[in-house]
């Protein structure tokens, strides 16, 4: 089975404040996502940023044989971009996870918040306890008749978005200090939110990654050694390329192995970010997966754009900024 993970970048239908420009971008953009999963032959794909249902819906209807979906009911509303999967297997057993475990205290995520911090911190509109996006997990079933989890997720971005006078949002500041606040409060968001997918993947491990079948992808916003996609792999060690990647211990039924190692050097990247390559796409797969790892690839077919930090610039693009992450999975 390849089971992938792609950022599908605003897929909105055209007309609103998100997404292609116009019915031609719109068009041009569908078909490129159509013609990049036909050739790729994947059959079971995690998606990211699906602005309109009916967008996918537009998607698939492209689509060569029966495909099933499904989108997370959690979003932010003012950017109501959400993960999903498309797959050629029948989707079972749909669970979502939003709120922040117990013990995760509230994050910060504006100015002005009060005095209050440290002693009585408010859920309000300068708070959260809850991710912009929620994670959605299913359950397949390949020939071989073993159920297999996926989960797909998508943490707060690194891009940047300040207030606004009379509201709204704006992706520069002169103000230092803002741009240095407002990077660290992407930053703790995406943490938290990290430990809330790693929390909802141990609930689905049941205590066993030998025997429960557990994938979690997404677009990570960060890189492999980063703090938050450290946190999602759970106990250090065993990692693949390392010495100890052959060797079991007792962290195996917890921990799940990031597959970016297993990428070719030269397409090890799913996003280009001013002229630098980053692989912020990934695929992650409990012990039962390993011994069935095959080829792992980030489908770089063709030149990728060099994105900024103001995605509004996007809206005329015809294919997405981010590149597909492939992993085929003997199951």
């Amino acid at each position: 089975m390849l089971l992938g993970t792609w950022n599908l970048e605003n897929l909105f239908r055209p007309g609103g404040n998100f997404g292609a420009a116009d019915k031609a971008v719109y068009d041009g953009k569908l078909a490129a996502f159509a013609a990049t999963i036909k050739s790729c032959g994947v059959d079971v794909l995690g998606v990211q940023e699906v602005g309109d249902p009916d967008a996918l819906t537009d998607l698939t209807d492209r689509l060569d044989g029966t495909w099933h979906t499904r989108l997370s009911t959690h979003f932010d509303a003012h950017h109501p971009i959400r993960v999903g999967v498309l797959s050629r297997l029948p989707l079972e057993d749909v669970v979502e996870a939003v709120d922040f475990p117990a013990g995760l205290l509230p994050v910060q995520i504006g100015d002005d918040i009060g005095d209050d911090i440290g002693d009585d911190i408010r859920d309000d509109a300068k708070t959260t306890q809850r991710m912009g996006r929620g994670a959605l997990a299913v359950t397949v079933t390949p020939n071989s008749g073993q159920p297999l989890t996926i989960l797909v997720c998508h943490l707060k971005s690194k891009l940047l978005s300040f207030p606004a006078s009379g509201g709204g949002s704006r992706f520069t500041t002169n103000d230092e200090g803002e741009r240095a606040r407002y990077a660290s409060y992407a930053l703790h968001r995406r943490a938290a939110e990290a430990v809330t997918v790693r929390a909802f993947a141990t609930r689905l491990l049941a205590g066993d990654g030998h025997t429960h079948r557990l994938a979690v992808l997404g677009d990570f916003n960060d890189e492999p050694h980063a703090a938050s996609s450290q946190i999602l792999t759970g106990p250090p060690g065993s990692e693949i390329g390392t010495g100890g990647f052959t060797h079991h211990d007792q962290g195996d039924a917890q921990r799940l192995w990031n597959l970016a190692a297993a990428i070719p050097a030269e397409t090890r990247f799913s996003r280009i970010y001013e002229g630098r390559r980053e692989l912020i796409d990934h695929i992650l797969i409990s012990h039962a997966l390993l011994a069935g790892l095959g080829k792992v690839n980030a489908l770089v077919h063709r030149p990728l754009p060099s994105v900024t930090g103001d995605p509004a610039a996007r809206r005329t693009a015809r294919d997405s900024d981010h590149a597909p992450v492939l992993a085929d999975l003997t199951v």
